[in-house]
């Protein structure tokens, strides 16, 4: 039994048939829309962990390259005075 049959039915029963075929047909939206929310609640739950744990990825590849430039910045560092010594040595 599809809904326009149970409304045709109800509205035979006069404004309050009518009246309960309108009832009954905004409960049947209210629930397909209350679902609909459920899902794209889960979908924005699922999304919101997926983000935190992007999230914390791309900061430990910060830290990473960070830590990786400052790397080579010291041994460029240490390999400039390296050379600058070597310079120094054969000049004497």
């Amino acid at each position: 039994m599809n809904v326009l049959s149970v409304m045709f039915d109800l509205a035979t029963f006069g404004a309050a048939g009518l009246m309960g075929a309108m009832w009954l047909w905004e409960r049947k939206l209210s629930r397909h829309r209350e679902e609909q929310l459920s899902e794209a609640h889960g979908r924005i739950r699922r999304d919101e962990e997926r983000l935190a744990s992007l999230t914390r990825v791309v900061e430990q590849n910060t830290a990473a390259i960070t830590r990786f430039a400052e790397i080579q910045r010291e041994t460029c560092d240490v390999l400039k005075r390296l050379v600058e010594e070597m310079h120094h040595v054969r000049t004497r």
